[in-house]
């Protein structure tokens, strides 16, 4: 998956892992605030120090001792974080002092055969290293640091000491490779429990995010890998968005924001509806969104395993009501419980991203701005609008930019008339379209 050395953040809750992973990746990734258990899934991030360039792996802090519930999802994730690295960074809490937890994923580690093994002791700030590494030595590993996550003192050793012996084997077999930088981005997003966690475990054959029956189970946004057909995706997967009324938690909170901004960075988004539920209120202002930031849309209306064909058209016909404004965009039918109706959806995902990035021919767009004038002129009382050239002026999503004379006055109906004509013209699928009007200066005003 990675052609570059994996470093796992490895501790109990509440130590800093979130705040040193975001520390290094320079980011805000991973939600950090005052609550036990925020992070849940593995979260991947690229860091570049001193020349050096590796993958980092947040996760969430270990609680050997539960058994069953989202904690022992949690807990799945982190070994199998343990599994994937090539380091490990043990962090522990210098204001706490040695606890039993501490103890118990010290023998975890030592039990997993893993080799790099460094203890990070946070939160050292203001105290004697000495002192502070004296009574963490109990738990048996030779190399310790003293560090703040927050303040970003006593990193750069804890760091080098991981990456030592690995890019001592492979520094050039690293440097000849490049990871590819064509990556679509991919936003999965929808209401609580619609299944998104489970497609992106059904997309990539694994248990790779928690899913769970509980509405509510991802906070933050993940982001993964996946290459499909020979083309490289980033896949998103988000925290479900509730009504506004319904957001209690602060925690929650973050969530939308997070979600919000997946939203805007990708480059396709995936919008989740559930088949066993009528088209809400909720799911339409989700929509609204994804169309007011321009990016592409492909829909998928899951858990339909078991609708028959009336059931599923009665569905169809439903959304073509109610989200009309996204009548550009593709509709599949999958069950992500059962893998069913997934392949055909990246065939659609890479149709809008091509749509969304097209090369629109300035002589083309001018003769579907003439015929779409010819069929329907525009008019603004006693004086008529003059459309004299267009050019297109951007991507993701394509805009159109019509000069003339007077274009100050068209209404909001004729410029989506236009976008619509130029949707067609070019058969963009899965993409909005907008057209921008300026209007030439008249000198004689």
């Amino acid at each position: 998956m990675f052609n570059k050395p994996i470093i796992a953040l490895v501790g109990k809750t509440n130590v800093g892992k979130s705040t040193l992973f975001n520390y290094l990746t320079r980011s805000r990734s991973a939600l950090v605030a005052n609550y036990p258990n925020l992070t849940r899934d593995r979260h991947y991030g690229e860091v570049k120090m001193s020349g050096r360039s590796f993958i980092l792996i947040d996760t969430g802090g270990l609680n050997l001792e539960v058994k069953d519930g989202i904690l022992s999802e949690t807990t799945k994730q982190t070994l199998q974080a343990i599994k994937e690295a090539n380091a490990i960074i043990f962090l522990v809490d210098a204001r706490s002092g040695l606890t039993l937890q501490d103890y118990n994923i010290a023998r975890l580690l030592r039990k997993s055969g893993q080799k790099n093994i460094s203890v990070a002791i946070n939160k050292s700030e203001g105290m004697n290293q000495d002192d502070v590494k004296i009574q963490f030595y109990e738990l048996g590993f030779i190399h310790s640091y003293p560090i703040s996550s927050e303040h970003g003192e006593g990193i750069n050793n804890l760091i080098n000491n991981s990456l030592e012996s690995f890019y001592k084997i492979s520094d050039k077999e690293l440097d000849s490779k490049k990871e590819s930088n064509s990556e679509i981005k991919l936003a999965i997003v929808g209401r609580p429990n619609v299944g998104k966690s489970t497609l992106i475990n059904s997309i990539l054959q694994e248990n790779r995010v928690i899913s769970f029956h509980k509405p509510g189970t991802t906070r933050d946004t993940i982001q993964v890998k996946y290459n499909f057909d020979e083309k490289n995706y980033i896949l998103f997967d988000t925290a479900g968005l509730r009504k506004r009324g319904q957001i209690f938690e602060p925690v929650e909170k973050y969530s939308v924001v997070k979600t919000l901004q997946a939203i805007k960075e990708s480059n396709v988004v995936l919008l989740i509806l559930d088949g066993k539920d009528s088209i809400s209120e909720q799911d339409a202002h989700i929509a609204g969104f994804i169309l007011e930031t321009g990016r592409s849309v492909v829909i998928a209306i899951n858990k339909c395993e078991n609708l028959n064909n009336e059931q599923y058209n009665s569905i169809e016909h439903e959304f073509r009501r109610k989200l009309n404004f996204l009548s550009f965009a593709k509709l599949h039918r999958i069950s992500a419980l059962k893998n069913y109706g997934i392949k055909s959806l990246f065939v659609s995902i890479e149709n809008a991203y091509k749509s969304a990035f097209i090369k629109l021919s300035t002589p083309k767009v001018n003769k579907s701005l003439k015929l779409a004038i010819e069929q329907h002129a525009p008019r603004k009382g006693i004086f008529r609008c003059k459309m004299r050239y267009a050019h297109q002026g951007g991507k993701n999503p394509p805009l159109v930019i019509v000069h003339g004379t007077g274009l100050d006055n068209i209404s909001n109906s004729y410029r989506r008339y236009l976008e619509k004509s130029f949707q067609m013209s070019f058969r963009l699928e899965g993409t909005p379209l907008r057209v921008e009007f300026r209007s030439t200066y008249n000198p004689y005003v």
